[in-house]
């Protein structure tokens, strides 16, 4: 965790590599197509089908397999639309379709978060500045501390604590990350900015939890409370795998973390060798990767945020190739070892440690 990155300490490390990656993005661009087009709407018509058998199936879930097969279905069809569908919509990956059912300005999705706070703070605030100490807030969610050039506190010593919470509970946590409230008490941003984007969240987390614990019970009758705890477990799981997916893409322990100054005069190349040392990849088959909105393929996303999440798995390869070639280091391992990485940064981070030297 303490490496000094690469971009650091070579003037130019990345220019060979920035070019070839280009070559690469502009290698799926032009091949974009009939068979992308299928892929995302094959993924849109499955999401549907398990929501819609999910809420039926809800509906009359006095009977314990029918709360379970219910449950299971609109797990999967909240995991599906939050990570494949909204998380990759939003980034504008199928904006080249033109189709504006599916258009990174049109999509409103399942999360408590409207998407127009999340596309901010997402989109352009951590994927601008990944892992930039002071510049990226995804950097610990400004309550975590993550690197040794983040100052402690003796808050910290509770971020395992926060940790546990915060991963059922993930989309208020990022609902209430995505408002920004200590821009408003460092005076970085104004109370009427902060009240206007906290009557829009107030407005979607409405729509919301009406639709999850009100509407839906009240549709099922007799079944209305195995209803609303099916809704209310299925949101959890969906939390919880989120939670999962993306700490273990950033936060494992040899995903490296970068000051100002490392991003001084930064190239394209340099850009692109901070995205490759500042995310991690998540090893799994091709369901898993579909259900983790391919975010197991982080770095490729981190490379090339607005290609389509279906190309990562085809891209990938060859990214890590051009590692290799480079001696560029590229974070990978399963899934149980990089949320043990993660938890373990997280408690190491959690008491005071020597800041990195200069």
């Amino acid at each position: 965790m303490d490496v000094t990155p690469l971009a650091a300490t070579e003037a130019e490390p990345g220019k060979e590599l920035g070019e070839e990656l280009d070559r690469i993005r502009s290698e799926v661009i032009a091949a974009r197509g009939a068979d992308d087009a299928r892929y995302i709407r094959a993924v849109i018509a499955t999401q549907r089908g398990l929501e819609a058998g999910g809420r039926a199936a809800l509906a009359v879930s006095l009977f314990p397999p029918a709360w379970a097969a219910g449950t299971a279905m609109l797990s999967v069809a909240k995991i599906l639309e939050n990570m494949e569908l909204g998380h990759n919509i939003l980034h504008g990956q199928w904006d080249w379709m033109g189709d504006q059912a599916i258009h990174s300005s049109t999509w409103e999705w399942d999360f408590l978060t409207p998407a127009e706070a999340w596309k901010h703070t997402h989109n352009h605030l951590h994927h601008t500045w990944t892992n930039v100490v002071d510049r990226d807030r995804d950097l610990g969610y400004v309550v975590f501390r993550m690197s040794a050039d983040q100052s402690w506190h003796p808050r910290h010593l509770a971020q395992p604590l926060y940790n546990f919470v915060l991963a059922p509970l993930f989309e208020w946590g990022i609902a209430l990350y995505d408002l920004e409230p200590e821009a408003v008490a460092s005076g970085s941003r104004s109370w009427r900015s902060f009240v206007t984007d906290l009557a829009g969240f107030a407005r979607k987390a409405t729509r919301q939890l009406v639709k999850d614990y009100a509407l839906f019970p009240l549709l099922a009758g007799p079944s209305a409370l195995p209803c609303l705890m099916g809704n209310l477990t299925a949101n959890t799981v969906r939390n919880l795998w989120s939670h999962t997916i993306i700490f273990c893409g950033h936060f494992p322990g040899d995903v490296q973390t970068f000051t100002e100054e490392h991003i001084e005069g930064e190239t394209r190349g340099q850009w692109y060798l901070r995205q490759i040392q500042g995310s991690a990849n998540i090893e799994g088959g091709r369901l898993f990767h579909v259900l983790s909105g391919n975010l197991g393929h982080q770095i490729e996303h981190h490379a090339f945020p607005d290609l389509p999440s279906n190309r990562y798995a085809e891209i990938a390869p060859r990214v890590r190739e051009l590692c290799e070639k480079y001696d560029i280091p590229y974070v990978t391992g399963p899934l149980w070892r990089q949320y043990g990485s993660a938890w373990g940064r997280i408690l190491r981070f959690a008491v005071p440690a020597p800041r990195r030297p200069a």
